[in-house]
């Protein structure tokens, strides 16, 4: 452990690099981060001017770094590297490879301090601390006001409104708006890809995260825990559903008679007959749902 900022490594020797920051003479006048040479300290102040000089020549998406434009360059020319030597799975980073094997060993060494649930991978954990422990909703969409706890699911809402499509396949002309629908045609279409098996049932999967929530079920495991009652579920999405029921308004509200909801599938399924009382079908109308904030 670093004795100056209490960041941990795993050997002495990162530790000795890291301990060079402390001591640096390039620091960041916006954080106070410091680095070892200017290049790196040129590379970080980027993330707080928003220059993105490398970009994608096929998409257009632009990065801070060479090597992360090159790293992104895999996706599109299909290129996966590091190869798992127990499934044979590919992918396109090194990490993912790292997280992927913990599929195989088990392995879950990041525990959440709020309700003792295990993850594979620390993104995984902030990740969960953010959707269900914390309140905070930091991330605005532009087009619609809808708050978001997280960048990465303001970025996936707002290709709703744009019908952005980045995600495309290389075998054929389609496109997709998320990576994981990409993943699905690669298999279904394709045969391209690892799919993930119940142990149990033997039904197939596309993703290893819908495996594990199948198996739960099976397994008759409830992690996620409402912190208003007692009662537990198998996926965040079931308890998030269920977490209205204990708020004071109802937040779902029909365009046509305003007339509120507390469950945003109770409201969907009111809009269906109202909707069709004043005379519009379900697919010209099917966006008018407000949701009052």
């Amino acid at each position: 452990m670093c004795t100056q900022c209490n960041k941990c490594f795993p050997n002495q020797q990162c530790l000795r690099r890291h301990m060079n920051i402390h001591s640096s003479k390039y620091k960041c006048t916006e954080c106070g981060k410091c680095f070892i040479n200017n290049q790196n300290l040129t590379v970080h102040t980027r993330s707080h001017s928003g220059e993105k000089p490398f970009e994608c020549s096929i998409c257009s998406k632009r990065f801070t770094r060479a090597a992360h434009l090159a790293r992104h360059s895999r996706i599109h020319g299909g290129e996966k590297p590091y190869k798992c030597h127990v499934c044979d799975k590919a992918f396109y980073r090194s990490e993912h490879l790292n997280s992927h094997m913990r599929i195989h060993t088990g392995d879950k060494p990041y525990k959440c301090s709020l309700c003792n649930k295990s993850f594979s991978h620390s993104i995984s954990l902030q990740r969960h601390k953010r959707r269900i422990h914390s309140n905070r909703r930091p991330y605005h969409c532009p087009y619609c006001g809808r708050l978001f706890k997280t960048n990465v699911e303001l970025k996936s809402h707002v290709r709703i409104h744009t019908g952005a499509k980045p995600y495309s396949c290389r075998h054929c002309s389609e496109c997709f708006k998320w990576d994981s629908q990409l993943k699905t045609h690669l298999l279904k279409s394709h045969n391209e890809g690892t799919w993930f098996t119940c142990h149990i049932c033997q039904k197939k999967f596309s993703q290893s995260g819908h495996l594990n929530k199948h198996v739960r079920r099976h397994e008759h495991m409830k992690p996620y825990v409402c912190s208003e009652c007692p009662k537990c579920f198998c996926t965040s999405s079931e308890l998030k559903a269920h977490l209205p029921v204990h708020l004071d308004y109802k937040q779902f509200c029909c365009y046509f008679c305003d007339r509120s909801f507390t469950r945003k599938y109770n409201v969907k399924k009111h809009f269906k007959k109202c909707a069709s009382v004043h005379g519009f079908s379900v697919n010209q109308s099917k966006c008018h749902v407000r949701v009052l904030v």
